[in-house]
C-alpha cells in the first residue's frame, strides 16, 4: 500500500518525462524501447507508483500515438507535447501544467530512460518532501540527478524558466542553497539510453 492511501498524507504525484525521440538512438522513441519484453516507459511507471508517487501523469512527445496503442498506461494521465523536440524544458512545462490544480503538493520527476533507478531511489526523494516549498533531488556520489522533487509553490517559476534541454537547471541553480541531496548511489545507477551502446543495458 503506498503512503498516498492515507487521507492524511501528502499527495505526490510522479511526473514522468517520455517525450524524447532518440535522435542519438537513430531516431528510436525511448518509451518504447523494448525492456524485459515491454516498453520502457511502462517499467517507468512502474517505478512510480512502487514508490508511493500518485497519481502518475506521463508526458509523450515523439510517436505518441504509437506509444498510446502499444504502452500500457492505464490509470495514468496522459499529456501530449506538441513541442517535444525543443528539448526536456517543453515536456517539464507541460507535465507542471497538467498537475495545476490538482491536489498534488510535490511533483517527482523522473526521465524514461533511465532503468538503473528503481523504487528504492525514487522512495528516497519522495521522503524527502517537508512543505509545498520542497526542493530535493537523488543524488550519486555527491552529485545532482534524477529523480527531482519539485514542491507545488516552485511550479511556476520552474515553468517560466524550463527552456531548450535545460528544464529545471535555472530554478535548481537559483535556489541551489535550499536543494535537499539524497544520496542514492547505493541503491541505483543514474545512466542514460542515449547511444546505441547504451542498449545493451537494456538487456
Amino acid at each position: 500500500m503506498s503512503a498516498n492511501t492515507h487521507s492524511d498524507s501528502p499527495v505526490i504525484a510522479g511526473l514522468l518525462l517520455a517525450a524524447g525521440g532518440g535522435r542519438r538512438l537513430g531516431g528510436r522513441p525511448k518509451a518504447l524501447l523494448p525492456y524485459r519484453g515491454r516498453p520502457l516507459v511502462e517499467n517507468a511507471v512502474r517505478v512510480l507508483r512502487e514508490a508511493g508517487c500518485g497519481p502518475v501523469h506521463v508526458v509523450l512527445g515523439a510517436s505518441a500515438a504509437e506509444v498510446r496503442e502499444r504502452a500500457d498506461l492505464s490509470g495514468c494521465v496522459v499529456v501530449d507535447n506538441p513541442d517535444w523536440a525543443e528539448g526536456m524544458g517543453s515536456s517539464l512545462r507541460v507535465g507542471l501544467a497538467s498537475l495545476a490544480g490538482t491536489d498534488a503538493r510535490a511533483a517527482l520527476v523522473s526521465l524514461v530512460d533511465q532503468p538503473g533507478i528503481g523504487p528504492a531511489a525514487v522512495a528516497r526523494v519522495r521522503e524527502a518532501y517537508r512543505s509545498p516549498a520542497s526542493l530535493a533531488a537523488a543524488a550519486y556520489g555527491g552529485e545532482r540527478g534524477h529523480p527531482v522533487l519539485f514542491g507545488a509553490d516552485r511550479w511556476a517559476d520552474i515553468a517560466a524558466t524550463a527552456t531548450g534541454d535545460r528544464g529545471a537547471r535555472v530554478h535548481l541553480a537559483r535556489h541551489a542553497g535550499e536543494l535537499m541531496l539524497v544520496e542514492c548511489s547505493d541503491v541505483a545507477e543514474a545512466f542514460d539510453i542515449d547511444t546505441p551502446p547504451d542498449l545493451a543495458r537494456l538487456l
